[in-house]
């Protein structure tokens, strides 16, 4: 029996339902203590109702830490990546991890019918695949099992 790997979608369906966001213009330092008070790695960053962009904490670590600015004194504005990739929530995780890999980003912000729907990281996809990958490796111990095993003499 061939499995087949879950779709975003599917995998979404298994997390928390919130999308944690902030605005343009609130401090680096309000949009870090949200990541944490979630133990979350991005948030995105809407105006006015719409995405304008996301913040990660490599964000904050290249364009402030290493730039010298002060995450109180930085607007999220300043720091975040405007250039938002998304995924259709139909995608398969193999798609995904090859656009997030060549892509070399570790957050990938899931749209349905052209609403946001959930936010999956790497480590999300990682997961995904191992378990996926234990489940195939089970699946093939039991057929050789099965094919080992006589069933009459």
């Amino acid at each position: 029996m061939s499995r087949r790997m879950r779709t975003l979608k599917q995998l979404l369906a298994g997390k928390p339902q919130a999308i944690h966001s902030i605005g343009p213009d609130a401090s680096v330092f309000e949009a870090l203590s949200l990541m944490a008070e979630h133990d979350v790695g991005a948030v995105m960053v809407f105006d006015a109702g719409q995405v304008v962009g996301i913040l990660t904490e490599r964000d904050y670590a290249r364009k402030g830490i290493l730039s010298g600015r002060l995450s109180k004194d930085t607007a999220v504005r300043e720091v975040m990546t405007p250039e938002v990739i998304f995924a259709a929530s139909d995608k398969s995780i193999e798609e995904c991890m090859a656009m997030m890999t060549g892509g070399r980003f570790r957050h990938l912000p899931v749209m349905e019918n052209g609403r946001l729907i959930g936010i999956v990281s790497m480590r999300d996809l990682v997961g995904e695949i191992i378990d996926f990958q234990r489940h195939t490796i089970e699946d093939l111990r039991r057929d050789m099992i099965t094919v080992m095993t006589p069933s009459s003499y």
